[in-house]
């Protein structure tokens, strides 16, 4: 069996499974993800493949309950922070990536660390981790985030800077919000801030 006949397996296989694992609603945003990521790798001369397992796998621990997600990681070691405590369904990416790896035999650390950061962002993160980050938020099931026919069409032109005005659109709502933020959120905005100040010479968007 050569690489290409074995990651379609791989692929149909991994959309079986998240059939099986998550609702309906949740499942079709999945497919929206693993389709939206496919072409931002496309565009961007990345590995489609990365692409769709990641896409396919981001929100494999969605359908878990709190409590499951917390008794996962105190068994596995999966550190918590004060935000994943007071909202523990942020939980979702770190738990998602072990099963990734210990369910669904994910072994490819690039992919692991775009499910694991495709909620909340770091600083400097991989083309990979960008592509998912952006995917979930502009796929097409997605209605709600405000501007997003101007995020969507940025996403295809510059990463970086569909990435700064996703993270700035929703520290925004979350302050509004009065929710609590994660502080890798913010030293993610923070790091993409000062690029994006760097980059075009103290213009912010």
């Amino acid at each position: 069996m050569n690489k290409d006949t074995k990651q379609t397996q791989q692929i149909m296989t991994l959309r079986k499974a998240m059939a099986k694992a998550l609702e309906e609603k949740r499942y079709e945003h999945t497919l929206g993800v693993a389709y939206t990521a496919t072409s931002l790798a496309m565009c961007y001369g990345q590995d489609v493949y990365q692409a769709q397992v990641a896409g396919l796998l981001h929100d494999c621990a969605k359908n878990y309950t709190n409590e499951k997600r917390i008794s996962i990681c105190k068994k596995n070691g999966i550190p918590i922070n004060a935000a994943e405590q007071k909202n523990p369904f942020l939980l979702h990416a770190k738990v998602g990536s072990f099963l990734a790896r210990e369910k669904y035999g994910v072994n490819d650390k690039a992919i692991l660390d775009a499910i694991t950061y495709h909620t909340t962002g770091r600083p400097n993160m991989s083309t990979l981790d960008k592509i998912i980050y952006i995917a979930d938020y502009i796929e097409p099931g997605r209605r709600q985030a405000p501007g997003l026919p101007e995020v969507r069409q940025l996403a295809f032109i510059s990463l970086d800077d569909c990435l700064f005005r996703i993270l700035k659109d929703t520290l925004d709502y979350l302050h509004a919000s009065k929710m609590e933020i994660d502080m890798s959120t913010q030293q993610t905005y923070d790091y993409y801030k000062a690029l994006q100040y760097e980059q075009k010479g103290g213009e912010i968007l």
